[in-house]
């Protein structure tokens, strides 16, 4: 089942990761599945506090100076954490305007989450968290959800030969209970008020030479005499 799961959660990272570009980008949780591996962005790390990994570092304190990162991958961190709203609040910390925070973990409202309330959870079963309450903290961090998703609609069975026999039960779950998937994924954006965006050189040199020929045909209006020198309206 837990091959079946992290397949599932790949293809979600895979899916969102493609369109987002940038210097810089981090994967926090799971080093040994490279969640980034598609990604286009060219300066990719994987850190882990305990793990072989890139870069060995506490995620509650990353090694990197406020907003300079462009993309950062939490596969199951906040399940492996005492604290995780400050690991959302480092992340914030860590990324730049318009970064993109990527998070994936199990949903204790499905059947994934009834076998660790009634059955015997497995190791990486011991701390499950709402996505809801994950999607509060990040907006009041200052976080904009961007996507979500939710997938693992299947049976939590051992055995691979039926899981490939309910796998129907994906297609069934998106449509008819899509809340109750094993796995959940949110993508959140970095929101940061009062900052302007530049625009490209060429657009700021257009708008200059609509302003100064607008003006100049109000001015060249005046001196003749026309009421309305903007047009009808």
């Amino acid at each position: 089942m837990a091959r079946y799961l992290l397949a599932q959660e790949e293809r979600m990272f895979e899916r969102a990761i493609t369109n987002i570009f940038g210097y810089y980008a981090i994967q926090i949780g799971l080093p040994h599945r490279p969640m980034l591996a598609q990604s286009r962005i060219p300066n990719k790390f994987v850190l882990d506090f305990d793990l072989p990994a890139d870069v060995r570092a506490d995620p509650h304190a990353l090694p990197f100076p406020a907003e300079t990162l462009d993309l950062i991958a939490m596969p199951h961190a906040l399940e492996f954490t005492d604290d995780p709203h400050d690991v959302l609040r480092e992340a914030h910390r860590a990324l730049r305007a318009e970064g993109h925070l990527l998070i994936a973990g199990f949903n204790p409202y499905s059947l994934l989450g009834l076998r660790r309330k009634f059955g015997t959870p497995s190791s990486w079963l011991t701390r499950v968290m709402s996505p809801y309450r994950v999607k509060d903290w990040l907006e009041v961090l200052g976080f904009e959800i961007a996507g979500g998703a939710f997938s693992g609609y299947v049976f939590p069975f051992s055995r691979e030969p039926w899981l490939s026999r309910f796998q129907w039960m994906e297609k069934a779950g998106d449509r008819w209970f899509p809340l109750c998937g094993g796995l959940y994924f949110l993508h959140a954006v970095k929101k940061v008020f009062g900052v302007r965006c530049m625009t490209p050189v060429w657009k700021r040199e257009k708008r200059r030479r609509n302003w100064v020929g607008a003006t100049a045909k109000m001015s060249q209006s005046k001196v003749s005499g026309d009421q309305n020198p903007l047009g009808e309206i």
